[in-house]
């Protein structure tokens, strides 16, 4: 099939010898308002998931000797319609005009004719800026919430901000991957959701596709079921920013790591950015193939530390602006105080006050919020996790929190990792075997170990004593 351009005739002999110029293969006013009408019955027909999902790029390009050529942006999208949806597509096009005998599906990036006029056309591409690849029925949705404007940024969350920040801002791709790890509700999907959707608004000509390694591995267990795996190979392989989040769910799964990797190395190749997000670094993620650890590390790799007083304090002043409500100080410092879980539980538990304050008709005050979020803070008192108290040593002892799982026995890493053990068997119902394995698959004798030295340090010295007692004292409140 020949290509058509705006500026070039381009004629192409049928097997009747007749030629048919630019002129003929252009579609007429009828073709053009049959494929209209045809159009705007596909959402009826099909439905609006389907719609969205497949249909809606769909492009009038040409119609000649009877067939009328339709485009779409990708082969995967061409494959998929020709196979689910493309014969009721002709029968619906028959139905308005007899003389259509075929329909051709053909991959073109820029579409020549449209079903739209050009004020149409320009009002959707103003009210939606996203990134093309969220079109699409395998993208995760985008949170309108998750944006660079409504991340708080404090010391523990700095470096993966500024990562974030670098690769939007950046004409050209700054590092491949970046690697963004922490630990649950500490900001890493807020980031991931703030890049792609920044890279749409600044971008919408580019492909952005965001989705949970959840759901990459089931698209391509799907694939491999339904004999599409070249349809899915090209379809991941064409976009231009590729973000996977939560990629340790794909641990153990070596199928799916394989594509993955080629995925991967496919798109470096190109120079497209790959952006990834753990809940540990990459050296640390178990049950990952070696060569695709060392592929994740190739980047940069930015963590995100467990959050301090400053920046949950931070965090609640902002919600408070956001939410316009009236919260006085005190309120933000005892929640900032007590709830050190995670940022999703503290914004969770702002939201729990303010929905009450509305439904009581009842201001908000100090005691207030200890009446609504009395479970919750009894439940902060009576579980302390090892997960906690990892993450408070960490904190106080300023070293990462993977640490607490590595196999690095520098004193400045061991001596802390120590101290957890010792508070994790002081301060929970743990065995000695479960914190070991807590700690990055350590023996028990480890543990035993090291609380038989915390106790012996903290008896010799002083100064040692009274940092374990602070962090005693942070985690039991």
């Amino acid at each position: 099939m020949p290509k058509i351009s705006a500026d070039k005739t381009v004629t192409t002999n049928s097997s009747d010898g007749v030629d048919y110029s630019a002129q003929t293969l252009a579609p007429s006013k009828e073709i053009m308002s049959v494929w209209k009408d045809v159009y705007k019955a596909l959402r009826g027909e099909f439905g609006e998931a389907v719609f969205r999902s497949w249909l809606k790029p769909l492009t009038l390009q040409a119609c000649y000797h009877g067939t009328l050529e339709v485009s779409v942006p990708t082969r995967f999208m061409k494959d998929w319609i020709g196979t689910h949806y493309s014969k009721r597509m002709l029968e619906m096009c028959v139905e308005k005009d007899p003389s259509i005998k075929r329909l051709e599906i053909v991959v073109v990036q820029g579409a020549i004719f449209s079903d739209e006029s050009d004020s149409e056309k320009n009002k959707k591409s103003n009210e939606n800026k996203t990134p093309k690849a969220d079109q699409f029925e395998i993208a995760s949705p985008l949170d309108e919430r998750f944006t660079f404007d409504s991340f708080v940024v404090g010391k523990p969350n700095a470096l993966a901000h500024a990562a974030a920040r670098r690769v939007v801002e950046s004409a050209t791709v700054p590092f491949n991957p970046l690697f963004i790890y922490g630990g649950v509700g500490l900001g890493k999907t807020h980031l991931m959701h703030a890049i792609a959707r920044t890279i749409g608004d600044q971008s919408p000509e580019k492909q952005v596709m965001y989705l949970s390694a959840e759901k990459f591995m089931y698209q391509f267990v799907k694939a491999l079921r339904s004999n599409e795996t070249m349809a899915f190979k090209e379809f991941f392989r064409s976009v231009d920013v590729l973000m996977i989040d939560d990629i340790q769910f794909i641990a153990g799964k070596e199928s799916t790591q394989e594509e993955f990797f080629h995925t991967f190395n496919a798109l470096v190749d190109q120079n497209k950015q790959i952006i990834i997000s753990a809940d540990k670094a990459p050296s640390d993620l178990t049950g990952l193939d070696e060569r695709l650890r060392s592929r994740l590390a190739w980047g940069l790799v930015a963590d995100i530390q467990p959050s301090t007083y400053d920046l949950r304090l931070g965090i609640v002043k902002t919600k408070r602006e956001q939410l316009q409500v009236e919260m006085p100080d005190a309120v933000l410092e005892f929640l900032a105080l007590k709830v050190t879980s995670n940022i999703r539980e503290l914004e969770g538990a702002l939201n729990r006050i303010v929905a009450h304050a509305e439904v009581s008709k009842n201001p908000i005050t100090l005691e207030s919020t200890q009446d609504v979020l009395q479970d919750l803070l009894r439940s902060h008192d009576r579980r302390i996790t090892i997960d906690e108290i990892q993450r408070k040593v960490a904190e106080h002892y300023n070293i990462r929190l993977s640490d607490m799982h590595s196999a690095r026995r520098a004193r400045q890493v061991a001596r802390p990792r120590q101290v957890a053990m010792y508070l994790a068997k002081q301060l929970t119902a743990r065995s000695l075997p479960e914190i070991g394995r807590k700690f990055g698959g350590r023996d028990h004798t480890t543990v035993m170990h090291a609380v038989r030295k915390i106790e012996e340090l903290t008896g010799e010295d002083p100064s040692f004593a009274q940092d374990v007692e602070l962090i005693r004292r942070g985690l039991t409140g």
